[in-house]
Order: C-alpha cells, then structure tokens, then sequence
C-alpha cells in the first residue's frame, strides 16, 4: 500500500470540496427534478461526500464536507440555508459512517447513499419543525423520503461508477479498502 503525502492529501481535500460547491452552485440554478416534492434537490454535491466517505479517512472526509457546507453558504446562500444544510448534510454523514462499518458484503455504496439521502431530508425537517415550532411539518417526510430515496440511489450509482472508472479515485479507494482490512473490521 503506497502512503500518501499530506501534502497530497490535502490537494486531494481541497479538490473534493472545490467540486463539491461547484456542483452545489450549479444545482442551486436547476429546478427540482421531482414535481412531487417542491424544492426538492437531487443533491449532487453528496456525490462528493460519497466520494469522501469511501476514499478518505473520517478526518478528512469530515473535512471535505465542512468545507463544502460553509463555502457554499458563503457564495450561494445565507444563514438559514447554511442551518438547512449543515443538519442534513451531518445528520447524513454520520448515519452513512455508521452503516459503511456493517461492511460492503451487508450493505453497498448505493444502499448507504439511499439511507444518506433520506438522513439529510430529515434533518431539513427537524430544522423546519423547530423553525415552525411545530411538528406537523414531519407530515411531509413520506414525500421527502421518496425524493430522498431516489436520489440517493442515483448519487449512490454514480458515486459506485465513478469509484470504479477513475483511475485516481479507484486508487484511492482501494487503499482505503486495505486500511480497513488492516484495522481488522472490514474482511
């Protein structure tokens, strides 16, 4: 297993979350794919987290997706789409941490990105009801989680493609594979 720098370590980083707010700039100008959901994104930029998670240790693809969270509230957004976001995109990393350790023989990129995409609508949600100071705005979580689903599936299969077609990223994945299977959990 080659050892990386952490000097490329960190333009590996930086590109990641440069990607990622651009891609969350340019979605922010798309209309919502789903007719059935108003204002419901693909979240495209959560390919890149994907990316992060399966090529990165936690440490760094934390990193990779604080950068992406303050960078795009700063150049698209404000304070409460920074709130909006910041509780989905944490709440759905985490989750998608804790259910990458069951392994890749229980659970696959994809299903993890299904189950990150509904995460993050729902901590949209809690931040919503919290807002509102009510909690009938869960009301709408059984059509935020068909949109969440959806999209993760479509994030998960591109991010699984992307993995395995390109060369830098398979590298790294691969090494993160080998980490793992020498911390013993992932066999």
């Amino acid at each position: 297993m080659k050892v990386r720098s952490k000097y490329s370590i960190l333009i590996y980083i930086a590109t990641l979350a440069a990607q990622a707010v651009i891609i969350g700039l340019i979605e922010n100008f798309i209309p919502s794919p789903f007719v059935f959901a108003p204002g419901a994104k693909l979240g495209m930029a959560n390919l890149i987290t994907i990316i992060a998670i399966f090529t990165l240790p936690v440490k760094y693809s934390f990193q990779v997706l604080s950068i992406r969270l303050l960078l795009t509230a700063l150049l698209g957004g404000n304070l409460s789409t920074f709130i909006y976001s910041a509780v989905g995109g944490y709440l759905s990393y985490f989750l998608m941490l804790l259910i990458q350790r069951l392994g890749p023989k229980r659970v696959s990129i994809v299903g993890i990105s299904v189950m990150g995409g509904m995460a993050h609508n729902f901590g949209q949600l809690l931040v919503a009801a919290f807002m509102a100071k009510s909690f009938s705005v869960l009301n709408y979580l059984p059509i935020l989680s068909l949109s969440g689903i959806l999209s993760g599936f479509a994030v998960g299969m591109i991010g699984n493609f992307l993995l395995e077609s390109v060369s830098s990223l398979r590298l790294y994945h691969q090494e993160y594979i080998q980490t793992l299977r020498q911390k013993t959990w992932l066999s």
